[in-house]
């Protein structure tokens, strides 16, 4: 009998790869151990000295935009203390008028809860004579006109006083903002510079060497354009002058051709007074040189840049704001190539710097902490613009 054939289903052999899950596992953690070997092994390059150097700079310069910041928080915060005191007196006083009606209020109260008030027949029946009678209506008229206007000058106190109350706490409020601001920019200010000085202390003595030659070359380049605009502008005078003295000399020949001629002044008095006040601006800030760089100094012994070219002008007997970014739009616009000794110059697009212009392409300024207020060109930084105030 023939054999029957097998229904069973052929068993399939399954490989085994769990040595090769182990295998690839192990490989890829070892391409991440050398990785990471490698990663630490080869750190971030350092950055170059000239990296250094526009970092450092950015960060001064950010520096003295949030010292303006910082300036104009605490004006806001000066003016808004003032405010409040006015409106805190203002408050208490209208609360002592409002405390006179209502004790005005308390005294006629009194005096008809112990009185009580009587009708007009029974009034009239209780006097004397008829005469008696009205000079009594009179009077009760009277004082009821002096209760009707007890209680009106009590409720306008009573309005008034709730206003000034609500006035003195937004004012309040603002304030308590104002000084959060100057909190906040003050912090911004000594986190720049932080900064910058955490920058320059990682330096090595050759490092900060290369930095010193870097800063000379960049010097010398501004001092180099200074020296081209003082020769424009010595230049243009030199042709001014020429045109001048000519134009003077034909006046005096027309003049001596006819005989009647009459001297007049060419002088201007405005141009004269400007000139004054120049020279006083100038003479005080030659005075403040050598004193140190502080943010938000305003003199006398220490100055940031708004600071001193707010000091100096005051001295001249002409007040300007206290920030840069108000300062420049004080006065006259002047181009670059007509300024004038005491016109003040602005820096950067953020114009977060400023100096007055002494002439020949110079300034003088308070630069930075760590530095004093000292000469410089005026190219050292990009310009933004320039003003001549009074």
């Amino acid at each position: 009998m023939p054999a029957l054939a097998s229904h069973r289903k052929p068993r399939t052999r399954v490989r085994n790869t769990g040595p090769a899950v182990g295998i690839t596992t192990a490989a890829l953690a070892s391409v991440t151990l050398l990785s990471t070997q490698s990663a630490l092994a080869a750190p971030a390059p350092k950055p170059s000295i000239e990296d250094v150097q526009k970092k450092v700079d950015d960060l001064y310069r950010q520096a003295g935009t949030a010292t303006q910041q910082y300036n104009q928080a605490k004006e806001a915060t000066t003016a808004q203390r003032s405010k409040v005191d006015t409106l805190l007196d203002d408050v208490a006083k209208r609360t002592e008028k409002l405390n006179e009606a209502r004790r005005t209020l308390g005294t006629y109260a009194a005096a008809q809860y112990r009185g009580g008030t009587l009708a007009p027949t029974a009034t009239f029946f209780l006097a004397d004579d008829p005469q008696s009678f009205f000079d009594q209506t009179h009077l009760m008229d009277r004082m009821t006109e002096r209760q009707t206007r007890a209680v009106s000058d009590f409720r306008t106190q009573q309005v008034k006083a709730s206003k000034q109350r609500a006035e003195a706490v937004a004012s309040l409020e603002t304030l308590t903002e104002s000084q959060a601001t100057l909190r906040t920019s003050k912090q911004n200010v000594q986190t720049k510079l932080s900064e910058a000085r955490g920058l320059l202390s990682k330096l090595t003595a050759e490092e900060k060497a290369r930095l010193a030659e870097l800063e000379r070359k960049k010097e010398a380049e501004a001092k180099r354009k200074a020296a081209e605009l003082a020769k424009k502008q010595a230049a243009a005078k030199a042709e001014a002058d020429r045109k001048a003295a000519e134009a003077e000399e034909a006046a005096e020949e027309a003049g001596s051709g006819t005989g009647t001629g009459t001297g007049t002044g060419t002088g201007s008095g405005s141009d004269t007074d400007a000139s004054t006040k120049a020279e006083k601006v100038m003479a005080f800030a030659r005075a403040q040189l050598g004193k140190p760089y502080v943010w938000g100094a305003t003199g006398p012994a220490s100055y940031d840049c708004s600071g001193l070219t707010q000091a100096a002008w005051k001295a001249a007997g002409v007040d300007i704001p206290r920030t840069t970014w108000d300062q420049v739009n004080v006065g006259t616009r002047i181009a670059t190539e007509d300024l004038q000794p005491g016109d003040l110059v602005f820096f950067y697009d953020d114009i977060s710097h400023v100096g007055i212009y002494k002439g020949d392409g110079m300034m003088i300024h308070a630069p930075k902490p760590g530095a004093n207020v000292r000469e410089e060109s005026i190219y050292y930084m990009p310009i933004y613009g320039s003003v001549r105030p009074g």
